[in-house]
């Protein structure tokens, strides 16, 4: 039985220690009816990955301000796909130059957010990603 429950995975990949904007999106899922599982700062991929499958994520959110983006999502999509977890959304938040943003999307990024995203436009992101809505129905 699929759970109604979308649980979304946030991580801090990387040496980044800033994680204000992590722990504010996590609360809006949160509180848009989300389960949110936060892995804490300064995770490897491998440890993001790991979380991932353990807890059964729907989709992972990765949180990266330090400009490690490019070899951090990549090493995250390379560990997904060798785990078959290519149905799971991943989607970023942080500072991501524009120039960034097509190749990341061809990665196979599903959603990028930069400062002062909208925290509706996050949450309704989401639940698109994982084919439900608020009300328990698929989106």
């Amino acid at each position: 039985m699929e759970q109604l429950t979308p649980r979304i995975l946030i991580a801090k990949p990387g040496l980044d220690g800033h994680d204000r904007g992590a722990k504010v999106v996590a609360r809006a899922l949160r509180d848009a009816g989300m389960e949110v599982i936060y892995t804490g700062l300064r995770q490897t991929p491998e440890m993001v990955v790991e979380a991932a499958l353990q807890e059964d994520a729907d989709a992972i959110g990765l949180s990266i301000l330090s400009g490690a983006h490019m070899p951090l999502v990549k090493r995250i999509i390379e560990l997904m796909r060798e785990q078959q977890m290519d149905d799971v959304p991943l989607f970023l938040g942080g500072i991501i130059p524009n120039e960034d943003v097509p190749v990341l999307q061809e990665l196979g990024v599903k959603g990028i957010f930069g400062p002062g995203a909208n925290m509706n436009d996050i949450v309704e992101f989401i639940w698109h990603a994982v084919g439900r809505s608020p009300d328990g129905g698929t989106a």
